[in-house]
């Protein structure tokens, strides 16, 4: 009868290690008492490899922001012509919850230690603003061709963050309990319903959208006095859209 030893676990790759390492030593000691020579020791690397992977110390706490934002960043790039742009930045929103989903012991971990500590607070806010500018970036080049295209870009981008951080933040707070996806398609929900084209519109309010019934005037610019038009709209749409919609059915600018 022959017998066989189990295979030695597989060490985490050393980035991991680093960052195991450190939010260790941050719950025992707290983040201002441990050192980057605190985590090395206790990861068993040198100094030179934590600054291989991590500028500065508090970059050890966002291990994961940037291949995120380069990944978001990529994705709306990608974006034909034909998609609809607001839409695509709720998309890539969700491609950040998904990262924070991803690992939610993790998350909820890094969440109550940035509550603690203002200065990766402020880290924090400043990964959120490259999020957002990025959203405004690409938000910019889609509506470049109208004349409150950079007005209209940093509104939604805004908009998406907060819709965003709204649901990540809730999900969080319950100890990452919950449908935090749920929960942000709820409230990207409001975003696609006040700016998105009239089809994602309808996604977004679960088939909800205005919808128009009857004859639209092909005489000219002007109906003939007999035309009947009739507007079927949501009860709580906004007058300016109500007033939008009307003017494309009737052909005017």
């Amino acid at each position: 009868m022959s017998s066989s030893s189990a295979a030695p676990a597989a060490k985490p790759p050393m980035r991991d290690a680093l960052v195991a390492a450190a939010f260790r030593l941050f719950s025992e000691h707290g983040y201002e008492q441990t050192t980057v020579d605190d985590i090395v020791a206790l990861a068993g690397v040198g100094r030179r490899s934590f600054f291989r992977y991590f500028p500065a110390k508090e970059d050890v706490v966002f291990p994961d922001h940037e291949r995120c934002l380069t990944d978001m960043t990529a994705f709306l790039a990608a974006g034909g012509e034909g998609c609809d742009p607001v839409r695509r930045v709720c998309d890539a929103a969700r491609m950040v919850l998904h990262m924070y989903a991803e690992n939610p012991a993790f998350s909820v971990q890094r969440y109550r230690l940035t509550r603690k500590v203002p200065g990766l607070r402020a880290s924090e806010l400043s990964v959120v603003w490259r999020y957002e500018r990025a959203m405004a970036g690409y938000l910019r080049g889609r509506f470049a061709g109208r004349s409150d295209g950079t007005l209209r870009a940093d509104v939604i981008a805004a908009a998406v963050v907060a819709a965003h951080n709204n649901a990540l933040r809730s999900w969080l707070r319950s100890d990452g309990q919950g449908d935090a996806v749920a929960a942000l398609d709820h409230a990207l929900g409001y975003v696609q319903r006040e700016f998105g084209r009239p089809q994602e519109t309808a996604a977004a309010a679960g088939g909800r959208s205005p919808v128009r019934l009857g004859p639209a005037p092909d005489h000219g610019d002007s109906p003939r006095p007999d035309d009947v038009l009739v507007l079927v709209t949501r009860r709580d749409a906004p007058l300016w859209r109500v007033v939008r919609e009307l003017e494309t059915a009737l052909h005017r600018d």
